[in-house]
């Protein structure tokens, strides 16, 4: 059985195809706090990225280095064939399970 994502995963993963090729950790921890208006550490958002790529839901690669980080690489990450399927089921999953409540959800 496929597992399944957790919130801050699928958000991650969501951020991931918005950002494209630029998606590594800052980017991804502000497009956390831009659109889905999520607060995460850099530490909290590296975790769930290495914790998607050791369920082989994303992949990484480095980049060259740069001056501008003493010459260090950033680490771009892409969202692996599995999961962008594990991210599909996941919100097909929620949508199924808010079809039919109608709006007295949001009250309580």
């Amino acid at each position: 059985m496929p597992e399944n994502l957790g919130e801050l995963e699928q958000l991650v993963l969501l951020a991931l195809i918005r950002l494209g090729d630029e998606a590594y950790g800052i980017p991804v921890q502000q497009e956390l706090a831009r659109v889905a208006r999520r607060r995460a550490t850099f530490a909290t958002v590296y975790a769930t990225l290495q914790r998607l790529e050791a369920k082989g839901f994303v992949r990484s690669r480095l980049g060259e280095p740069t001056a501008e980080r003493g010459g260090r690489r950033k680490k771009y990450f892409e969202p692996t064939s599995l999961g962008t399927r594990a991210l599909r089921r996941s919100i097909e999953a929620t949508e199924r399970m808010t079809q039919g409540i109608g709006p007295t959800w949001e009250a309580r």
